[in-house]
């Protein structure tokens, strides 16, 4: 009987002590080191991802009516790198320009990873920051894939861009380059001789571009634009300003590498082809 009279006199009563104690002790501190943790860890449980950190900007020397400079302004655009954008028109021949950049050429890049500090070229600077960015979507890692890309645009800068230029530069006022007939001495009948004949052969490397290294892709790059399909658009501007006869799929080729791109593509577009309609109202008045 003492067991059981002592049983049941202890158990109301350190229950009824214990419990409320537990829990007025228990939930306020568990409540309050718990909502820290809780919101801490609700992303990662929930699977959320991290924001990517923000590429850091390139310092970019351009000439706002150039495809080569439209090139590297698409780019950076596309690729979310955030230029800073110098209008060097006028300056690239000034000491300062010159002491950096001896070849004094735009597009030109800064970088202090870069052994003399700046790089020129359009292709060069477009593989650079793709390498330095991992920017695979541009430009592919895979030998063989980049291996395309590379070969596209050599075959664009080595040929059909020569002819290109021969053929807009002077309707453009733009200084031909060293080589070109036009920078040459030569009868201004012969730099015309010159100028038709590059129009006329215009049509062989561009078919190259459709049947092979496109062949059948909406890109050279596959389904996304590559550095190879900017670079390629973007010289075909200048062809409207001899109202060359772009063929069909060349038109939409365009349009479809600046519908993809959108303002990245388009922004630095309408620079070229302001300056372009100005020169032909310029001709025309």
């Amino acid at each position: 009987m003492a067991k059981t009279a002592t049983k049941s006199a202890r158990k109301p009563a350190a229950k009824a002590a214990v419990k409320p104690a537990a829990k007025a002790a228990a939930k306020p501190t568990a409540k309050a080191a718990a909502k820290p943790a809780t919101k801490a860890t609700a992303k990662a449980a929930s699977g959320a991802k991290a924001k990517p950190a923000k590429k850091p900007g390139v310092k970019l020397s351009m000439l706002k009516p150039s495809v080569n400079n439209m090139t590297v302004r698409v780019f950076a655009r596309a690729a979310g790198l955030d230029a800073a954008e110098t209008d060097a028109w006028g300056h690239t021949r000034s000491p300062e320009f010159m002491a950096r950049n001896p070849a004094h050429l735009t597009p030109m890049i800064e970088d202090k990873g870069l052994p003399r500090g700046v790089l020129w070229e359009s292709c060069a600077i477009m593989q650079y920051l793709s390498n330095k960015h991992g920017l695979e979507k541009f430009y592919p890692k895979a030998p063989a894939k980049r291996a395309m890309i590379d070969s596209a645009m050599f075959y664009l800068v080595g040929t059909l861009y020569p002819y290109v230029a021969r053929a807009t530069y002077p309707f453009l006022g733009f200084p031909q380059y060293a080589g070109e007939v036009g920078h040459s001495d030569a009868h201004p009948d012969k730099k015309s001789e010159a100028q038709k004949a590059a129009m006329a052969a215009i049509a062989e490397p561009l078919e190259v571009f459709h049947s092979f290294f496109r062949d059948g892709k909406p890109f050279i790059g596959g389904k996304n634009p590559s550095i190879a399909d900017i670079r390629l658009a973007a010289t075909l501007e200048f062809l409207a300003v001899i109202d060359y006869p772009l063929p069909k799929w060349a038109k939409d080729y365009v349009a479809a590498v600046e519908k993809k791109l959108g303002k990245a593509y388009s922004e630095p577009a309408g620079d070229v082809r302001g300056y372009i309609a100005h020169v032909k109202s310029q001709a025309k008045a």
